[in-house]
């Protein structure tokens, strides 16, 4: 009933398995080792889009009218509407910054090599049901090196009421 070539693996046998699994763990580290060196990269897009996103909000929520007190030369604080932020306008300085600051000006540790900027465009936006000069584009421009990211939003005029 016993029959000795069922007893055991040969040492060629084993020579193969250990073959086989040394390649395979091999290809695994390589693949581990290029997503690792990879991963900081997802790191920095969402740093960047939360850095986007919250300037996105912060011009937003600014209202739409051009105020009466607008000031020369105003410092970001002293934004008090969405044309403000508008770094193309002629008639005012706009916003963009190289190294992320806080709202009065202070720069955030650990973001100085990020930049933000904010575009304002009311030619050529046309909306459906939105009379022309209604409606603004704002493009928020966030950088990394030589990585850009770009976020678009609207800000129409509020309806009035009677």
């Amino acid at each position: 009933m016993f029959n000795r070539r069922m007893a055991g693996v040969t040492l060629v046998e084993l020579i193969i398995a250990i073959v086989i699994i040394g390649a395979a763990l091999a290809g695994l580290v390589a693949a581990f080792t290029r997503a690792n060196l990879a991963s900081a990269d997802p790191v920095i897009t969402q740093q960047m889009l939360a850095i986007g996103e919250s300037m996105m909000e912060e011009v937003l929520l600014k209202p739409f009218d051009v105020t009466a007190d607008e000031v020369a030369e105003p410092a970001r604080a002293q934004f008090n509407d969405v044309r403000d932020y508008d770094r193309l306008d002629d008639a005012n300085p706009g916003y963009a910054s190289s190294g992320i600051r806080d709202i009065d000006g202070e720069p955030i540790d650990g973001l100085d090599a990020y930049g933000v900027s904010v575009r304002v465009e009311s030619n050529g936006v046309a909306l459906e049901g939105i009379p022309a000069g209604d409606a603004l584009r704002v493009t928020v421009t966030v950088t990394h090196g030589d990585r850009q990211l770009s976020l678009t939003g609207w800000r129409t005029r509020p309806w009035e009421t009677s």
